[in-house]
């Protein structure tokens, strides 16, 4: 039950019987018309600006626009009241009845309440962490790591059948390092000093891998020439480290569908055939770029190179996509794997990458917009910078892992659900400070807190009525008579529960899950203001001495709990149904 799209229907059919009488002329596009929550709650419950953009097609005042469609909207007896303001925009008061309907339509959906099909199946592909298997992911990764995920669960929860993708970057530079890394804790596990030159990874996490490459290969490859262990001990350590990266996601609630390797794309002909495609389509040439202004990337050479005319695509420059000595430059497999994607069938892919890869956006967009045609779109969430404090000090990497805070030290930290809530307290290309104090205090200031202390105080409502008797099942609820909640601050409550199933198709829209833990803090604050306004004024407090008038008053509760926990699942953190 969307109240804003039911409305909105209402406010599409009056226009349509308005331009069969000869009100409004032919023809009119009912696109951009709205119903949405006034900017001021006191000027109603809905607004339309039907008037505002249609006046200029239809070409009339917007005002008389107004007056007409709101005399035809007042007819409906869902509509209290319909006022015009200003110079033409409509405000809509939507009778009690239809706010105590909707309390029973939240209580019969359950969590399928605001689920919607707007997705209409579409399969769209999320690629998130994707992390170099040279170690356990850091706190970088829980934010990317966080937003994928409630994306994903956001995108299921409005029609998209989503694909959770991993693409493992085992095909660069990096997995000889930790092959490297890996064999000087190989020789320290037989009892040798290992020699961690610089440029290796020190981190104490690969010691297990060495003592595992020990009890596999005994004393055999100490002495042995690089070329003889290289390989099996790459391909080992990045299983090793593979395993770890997972059991990391696994404590921190996420699930991936799909692992994808950037090695099985060497050596197999889909970097060739993804090149190929864009040649055929007149996208690949042999170019010398200009050179770059200000710092020099590393992808440019001053000589001719095999370039793919991006620019064609909507990217600033061309880019390089094999080198002058005839190897392919790091962006020539991420072509192929998206090409790979799109050959997958998705209809629409999103990546999700630090804030380090912005200067990538243009140029994957551009390679996925000319390798399917314009068919698929590509949308990139660049995820900005967690710092971290604790006691108003900035807080100290992981002797774990030797230069950085692991995701698994701030879980053990402060769990899994805060983890995650906090993480989509802000839009994921703004900075976000990350204080393991402020995260663990009850006050109002901690959303997290906020939110589950309201999910907290409706559990210990529903408690307390069940101990005086009083049947609090969500079918008994949904069938009692609502009509005794006739409150304005009740009412209000209701209202917003009515933006849910809006919100979550704004979100989904604009893949933006944070929106989600934005709505839950509000309701939330709601909530508490109810509850508060109830140690003053006894006809607000959920229990009452009628049975009939508290289970309303319940049933309006337990409506708020319902929503909150399916936004939580949304976000992918638990519910507390008591605070300790």
């Amino acid at each position: 039950m969307n109240l804003f799209t039911e409305l909105r229907t209402l406010v599409i059919a009056e226009l349509g019987a308005m331009t069969e009488a000869g009100t409004l002329p032919p023809g009119l596009d009912f696109t951009s018309v709205a119903v949405e929550p006034p900017r001021d709650p006191a000027h109603g419950d809905m607004a339309t600006n039907a008037a505002m953009v249609l006046a200029k097609p239809a070409g009339l005042a917007p005002r008389a626009i107004a007056e007409a469609l709101a005399a035809r909207l007042a007819n409906d007896p869902r509509i209290a009241s319909a006022e015009v303001a200003g110079p033409g925009f409509l405000n809509l008061r939507l009778n009690a009845g239809v706010w105590q309907g909707l309390v029973r339509a939240v209580l019969t959906a359950g969590l399928d309440y605001g689920r919607s099909d707007i997705g209409a199946g579409s399969k769209v592909n999320i690629e998130f962490v994707s992390a170099n298997p040279t170690g356990p992911m850091h706190v970088g990764h829980v934010r990317g790591a966080v937003v994928g995920d409630a994306l994903s669960n956001l995108l299921a929860f409005a029609g998209w059948n989503v694909t959770r993708e991993y693409y493992i970057n085992d095909g660069g530079a990096q997995v000889n390092v930790l092959a490297r890394s890996a064999f000087e804790r190989y020789r320290e596990a037989n009892g040798l000093e290992p020699e961690i030159a610089e440029g290796l990874y020190p981190g104490d996490y690969l010691i297990p891998v060495g003592e595992a490459l020990k009890a596999k290969y005994g004393p055999s490859l100490l002495d042995q020439p690089e070329s003889v262990w290289l390989d099996d001990v790459r391909e080992f350590a990045t299983e090793q480290m593979m395993a770890m990266i997972r059991e990391d996601l696994a404590s921190l609630g996420v699930r991936m569908d799909v692992y994808s390797s950037e090695k099985a794309l060497y050596g197999t002909g889909e970097i060739e055939a993804a090149i190929a495609e864009l040649r055929k389509a007149g996208l690949i040439y042999e170019g010398v770029l200009e050179p770059p202004k200000g710092k020099t990337p590393e992808d440019w050479e001053p000589r001719e190179q095999t370039l793919f005319r991006s620019t064609a695509h909507g990217d600033d420059v061309d880019r390089p996509v094999m080198k002058s000595d005839g190897s392919w430059t790091y962006f020539a497999p991420d072509i192929a794997y998206h090409y790979n994607k799109v050959k997958r069938g998705f209809d629409q892919l999103i990546d999700i990458f630090g804030a380090d890869h912005g200067g990538y956006v243009k140029r994957m967009k551009a390679a996925v917009s000319a390798l399917s045609q314009g068919r698929v779109p590509l949308d990139i969430k660049l995820i900005q910078l967690v710092k971290l404090f604790k006691n108003g000090e900035p807080f100290k990497m992981s002797k774990r892992a030797g230069t950085f805070v692991t995701l698994r030290d701030v879980v053990e930290e402060v769990g899994a659900d805060v983890t995650r809530f906090v993480m989509l307290t802000r839009k994921n290309d703004m900075a976000l400070d990350f204080d393991f104090d402020k995260v663990m205090e009850q006050s109002k200031d901690n959303p997290v807190f906020y939110v589950q202390y309201a999910n907290a105080r409706i559990n210990s409502v529903l408690r307390k009525a069940r101990e005086a008797g009083v049947a609090v099942d969500d079918a008994t609820l949904a069938g009692a008579d609502l009509s005794k909640l006739d409150h304005a601050a009740e009412l209000a409550l209701v209202a917003k529960l009515a933006e849910w199933p809006r919100l979550v198709e704004i979100a989904a829209r604009g893949n933006e899950p944070h929106r989600v833990a934005f709505y839950l803090y509000e309701l939330a604050s709601d909530l508490h203001g109810l509850w508060n306004r109830g140690n003053d004024e006894v006809s607000l407090r959920f229990v009452q001495e009628d049975a009939g008038i508290t289970q309303a008053k319940i049933a309006l509760a337990r409506s708020v709990g319902v929503v909150i926990c399916a936004g939580l699942a949304i976000l992918g953190v638990t519910p507390v149904e008591e605070m300790r």
